[in-house]
């Protein structure tokens, strides 16, 4: 939680983190009293840091309830088209400060918690950025996953490497979720299928039930609070009956963990698919609890329940969008035909077409280990009915390419569906794209190679529906709520507006050389460098220099990202300080951070030689303050909350043409640091919007990897040429970073001689010239600071605010809504509600 307002600010108070008036606090102060004192059952002689954050919790909370139930009311009176977006993750952040600042509370519960003395806040689950931008923009939209017992695992660096611990979130509760068991749905796995002349049936499975959470989603001051729904799963209580009437009714309940195992833990994301069958359990349990979901809506609305059966679904796609995130849902679109020709008897063609206009499909890869290709015998056995209908849906598509194309064979083999050879497998991407109306990658480089590369087949048969929706991120949580400084600073110079519409950043265009701001923009960064260092001091002893350049390179551990090219940078920077340490070095703080996937050894290995550098680095009294090398553990939404704000130079050198797009490289441009980076990702539109000359390029383009692969790639001849490349790899290889093992890192070295498909040595020398460049520029404080305020000013197509615009606009056809919901009088309105039982109670909407 921030820090309490000092008497200037008090008076000052910038509306954007909302007003500060007596009633509001002493409103917030009683509620917080009455929730510390009933809910809790403390009071402040025992009462914890944690019981003060769930008590202004459930405070904020009270006021959220309201306007949750007021938004679903709404929706059910006007009826608007639903968005829904289906993803197996939503990534964590502070639910609580989000929420402050998003009803305009953030102030005044500071100020009420000031004056009661509660500790600090901790952070809690809270949606994606789209979601907030849903919310925000006035669309009706809900977020549909999982709820995981345990989270991405916790990370923890032990003697240099990963070591993995559950994320065991749920252990204290959460005050933000409410179950609705009374929305609970079966979800059936496993046995077979009965054909007669009435059609198909999905008989003697085994079934496990779907308790949905609800997680209010508010926007930003409009009183608008849509949903975030994650199913959990259940045995039903009749689970292995069989077991009980012969006696064993304590293996019987033991036996209940199988079914419940579904919801229990979140498979963590390392770009390589695993055909494991718990994960092919997970992404069909999500769906097909969603779109039970969806119809029980879509039939309670005024658009459902009057006509006939087959007439009924006409307007389906009118009043039901459905965003499909990346493949992991896919099975959503065999589920939904399913639904309609199994259940709802409509003919194949009406429900394939009602299908494909429902859904669309956002690709988030480019990289072919990363693309989902299930074992149709794995999808036999679990899902039986779906693998038919999957053929089904393949061989009407490969007759209508053959019909297309006579005789190319090899085109149909391309496009299949099903994969032939050795495993027969089901391309998930290949589904996404034959079964949805639109196809979208994130960034425009991504796109690009999406149509022009990895789905060029499907792109040449059907070219209007390939589009480009470049990410963006929310500047509710990545300005107001983790730079709160800054954007006060930007709100006095340009007004408030622009939180709604980042585009207004453009007009500190006029500030870039006003001697006052640039002063001011730098204060704030060296504040937040000051704070970042305290906590850096105290949580890894290392003391550090905070008018050091804070060097940044924070995402997954992956070859791809080439944290591997930073490592040998700062190795490259600790061999320059020896060599010559009298000569003027402009002193650094590189701080790296990400998670690998427990099973990928070399993203291990990295992390093991990043940390076995700093150790060396850090306690070498020659190097002294110059250099310092920090890994930031368990890297993670909170932290990146803390370090982006700090940042002076963030890192964005993958391989051209693999990243999708990236979102962390926009977070630092709006927070006031400069980018090194490659033409890769989003990186690109960085460089179109704020100037090439205002970011740090370097390297190959997505054509020169192309030239090189096709010469072929020798890593041997970079080594060879350049003396402080070979310096730094023979150190590696020869055990100086591991004197007790010197073999340590030989896999490392021999994957970047013989197996490094991300080309380092390709872009080292360009790389360490780019960062001489950065460090010259970091002398010379006014330049570099007029530099950063151009990208602050260049960073308003980054919202997320735009790009969930251009998917309303062009995939989902609903337009953004201003309105706002007007606020309920509570209680009274609320005990007032009455809702037509067929609509399914109160919170039908939700």
């Amino acid at each position: 939680m921030s820090r309490p307002l000092s008497d200037q600010e008090r008076r000052k108070q910038i509306s954007i983190r909302g007003i500060v008036g007596a009633e509001n606090v002493a409103e917030l102060k009683r509620g917080f009293n009455r929730h510390l004192h009933f809910t809790l059952v403390k009071d402040r002689n025992v009462a914890t840091p944690r019981d003060y954050f769930f008590a202004l919790a459930h405070t904020v909370r009270d006021h959220l309830v309201g306007r949750w139930i007021r938004t679903q009311q709404h929706y059910y009176e006007r009826d608007p088209k639903r968005i829904y977006y289906l993803s197996l993750e939503f990534y964590m952040g502070r639910t609580l400060q989000n929420t402050m600042i998003n009803l305009g509370l953030q102030n005044a519960c500071d100020e009420a918690v000031y004056q009661v003395s509660a500790g600090a806040a901790t952070s809690l689950a809270s949606a994606a950025c789209f979601l907030d931008s849903m919310a925000t923009l006035g669309l009706a939209a809900y977020g549909y996953g999982i709820r995981y017992e345990y989270g991405i695992f916790n990370q923890k660096i032990r003697d240099g490497w990963q070591v993995e611990e559950a994320d065991d979130w749920l252990r204290h509760g959460n005050p933000w979720e409410k179950a609705r068991p009374e929305y609970m749905l079966p979800v059936h796995f496993y046995g077979r299928v009965e054909h007669s002349g009435t059609g198909a049936k999905w008989v003697d499975t085994q079934v496990v039930l779907a308790l949905p959470y609800d997680t209010p989603v508010p926007g930003y001051m409009n009183n608008t609070v849509n949903t975030m729904r994650l199913w959990s799963a259940r045995a039903p209580n009749d689970f292995n009956l069989r077991d009980f009437n012969v006696g064993d009714y304590i293996q019987a309940v033991l036996d209940r963990n199988l079914a419940e195992n579904i919801s229990r833990v979140l498979y963590p994301n390392d770009n390589f698919f695993e055909g494991k069958e718990l994960r092919l359990k997970q992404e069909y349990f999500v769906v097909a609890a969603t779109l039970q979901d969806i119809l029980r809506r879509f039939k309670a609305s005024k658009f459902g329940g009057t006509d006939s059966v087959r007439t009924v679904f006409d307007s389906f796609p009118d009043q039901v969008a459905i965003q499909l995130n990346d493949t992991h849902p896919a099975m959503a679109i065999p589920e939904l035909m399913r639904i309609f020709v199994d259940i709802e008897k409509l003919p194949w063609n009406k429900a394939w077409d009602i299908t494909k206009r429902t859904f669309a499909y956002t690709n988030h890869t480019v990289l072919p280990e990363a693309l989902e290709r299930w074992p149709v015998d794995l999808v036999e056995k679990l899902l039986p009915r779906h693998l038919q209908i999957i053929y089904e849906i393949n061989q009407r598509h490969l007759d209508h390419i053959a019909s297309l194309f006579p005789a190319d064979v090899d085109r149909l083999r391309r496009m299949s569906l099903i994969e032939e050879g050795g495993t027969k497998r089901i391309n998930m991407a290949h589904l996404c794209i034959v079964g949805s109306h639109a196809v979208n990658g994130v960034a425009k480089i991504h796109s690009e190679i999406v149509r022009t590369q990895v789905f060029q087949d499907f792109a040449e048969l059907e070219p209007e529906k390939f589009q480009n929706k470049t990410n963006g991120i929310t500047p509710r949580r990545w300005l107001l709520l983790c730079n709160p400084g800054l954007a006060e600073l930007i709100a006095e110079k340009i007004g408030e507006d622009y939180v709604r519409d980042l585009s207004q950043l453009a007009k500190l265009h006029d500030f870039v050389d006003d001697d006052l701001f640039i002063r001011e923009v730098a204060k704030v960064k060296q504040e937040n460098k000051v704070k970042f260092a305290l906590y850096l001091e105290k949580e890894y002893k290392v003391k550090i220099n905070p008018s050091s350049m804070f060097d940044v390179h924070v995402k997954r551990i992956h070859e791809y990202k080439r944290q591997l090219m930073n490592c040998l940078h700062i190795i490259t920077m600790y061999n320059r300080i020896k060599r010559d340490p009298t000569k003027l070095f402009v002193p650094r703080t590189v701080i790296i951070g990400g998670k690998a996937a427990p099973g990928y050894h070399m993203a291990k290995m990295i992390i093991k030689l990043i940390n076995a550098v700093a150790q060396v680095v850090n306690n070498d009294p020659v190097v002294g303050s110059k250099l310092k090398v920090i890994f930031l553990e368990n890297y993670r939404v909170s932290l990146a909350e803390k370090v982006i704000p700090a940042t002076d130079l963030s890192e964005q050198i993958s391989t051209a043409g693999t990243e999708a797009s990236g979102t962390g490289n926009m977070k630092f441009m709006l927070n006031g640091a400069l980018t090194i980076g490659t033409m890769d990702g989003a990186n690109v539109e960085m460089a179109e919007e704020a100037g090439e000359e205002n970011l740090f390029i370097f390297g190959m383009r997505v054509e020169d990897v192309a030239e090189l692969d096709r010469e072929g790639y020798d890593a041997q001849q970079y080594y060879d040429r350049l003396p402080e490349l070979k310096q730094a790899v023979d150190q590696i290889k020869s055990g100086f970073f591991s004197s007790n093992e010197p073999d340590l890192f030989k896999d490392v070295v021999n994957m970047l001689f013989h197996h490094d498909r991300f080309k380092v040595f390709a872009d080292y020398e360009a790389y360490v010239k780019c960062q001489e460049k950065v460090s010259e520029l970091y002398l010379n404080s006014k330049a570099w600071t007029k530099m950063v305020i151009r990208n602050i000013a260049a960073a308003g197509k980054f919202s997320s605010d735009r790009t969930i615009k251009e998917y309303a606009r062009d995939i989902w056809h609903v337009e953004p809504s201003d309105l706002k919901i007007p606020p309920p009088n509570e209680p009274r309105e609320v005990l007032k509600i009455k809702v037509p039982s067929r609509a399914g109670g109160v919170f039908t909407g939700t």
